[in-house]
């Protein structure tokens, strides 16, 4: 495990917890005054109460936790957060239902998962030609023939 450091800037706040030996993501916990309502087809920030140092070279991604997308429709809205590692402000999490009905958010309710994961910084080198493949220029849906 690489630790990672985290600022609790509410007390009430809830650390990252891994579901299990071998989960990627950690469940990130809503820290709330009070209950959040989210009306159908509207987004909601929802607060952590956590900041982080992300390692150099690693982004933290937010995701949707399956169960709360499954059975009440709430994943964040920008489908993919991303938390660069020099970021040192609130992890929050903007949550979108796509329910048709109201969805209701409590505190320390586990709201979307953390994956820490590594990148590269790319240069981009501007070329006539790029290498032949076999996929070529194929788009959308271009391997998936039977």
């Amino acid at each position: 495990m690489e630790p990672i450091n985290v600022k609790k800037l509410d007390e009430r706040a809830i650390l990252p917890t891994y579901g299990s030996a071998y989960s990627a993501g950690a469940d990130l916990y809503a820290c709330l005054d009070e209950t959040v309502t989210i009306p159908p087809g509207e987004a909601v920030l929802i607060h952590t109460g956590l900041a982080m140092e992300i390692p150099e070279g690693y982004a933290g991604l937010i995701y949707a936790r399956s169960g709360l997308a499954t059975k009440k429709g709430l994943a964040p809205s920008n489908k993919v957060g991303v938390v660069d590692p020099d970021y040192r402000g609130e992890i929050m999490v903007s949550l979108f239902n796509h329910s048709k009905e109201e969805r209701i958010v409590e505190h320390g309710e586990r709201i979307a998962q953390l994956v820490i994961a590594p990148f590269l910084t790319a240069s981009w080198n501007v070329v006539e030609e790029l290498e032949e493949t076999v996929r070529g220029a194929g788009g959308f849906g271009s391997t998936g023939s039977k």
